[in-house]
């Protein structure tokens, strides 16, 4: 009887260290975790607007801009069809509502086009 208690006893023990070693050797493997960079997200402030109309001959564009945003006269924008520069315009006026005219300095445009700040 005294031999199966020991046995007992000592299957105990060695289970008990074991679980030990385990959790210190998990402890011992575990990378520190790096912390994680917040992302700062900050509004687009770019004026962006579209080419309404355009009179080929003369070479001006009337560009329509959301409420609120249509640029002052003199301010230099570009022209995009499909992500590529196409030319450049120079805003000369005048305005009315959300429409304004401008003249094409460089390149070319069509009506449908993007005009963005540069």
């Amino acid at each position: 009887m005294k031999f199966v208690v020991c046995l007992f006893s000592a299957g105990l023990i060695v289970t008990g260290c074991a679980h030990h070693q385990d959790a210190d050797t998990a402890a011992r493997d575990k990378k520190p975790v790096k912390p994680v960079a917040k992302m700062i997200v900050a509004p687009d402030h770019a004026i962006v607007g579209k080419v309404k109309k355009l009179n080929e001959n003369a070479r001006f564009v009337i560009l329509n801009f959301p409420i609120g945003t249509v640029p002052q006269a003199g301010r230099m924008l570009s022209v995009y069809r499909g992500g590529l520069k196409m030319g450049e315009v120079r805003i000369t006026g005048p305005q009315q509502d959300d429409n304004t005219v401008a003249d094409i300095t460089a390149g070319q445009a069509i009506e449908g086009d993007e005009v963005r700040g540069n």
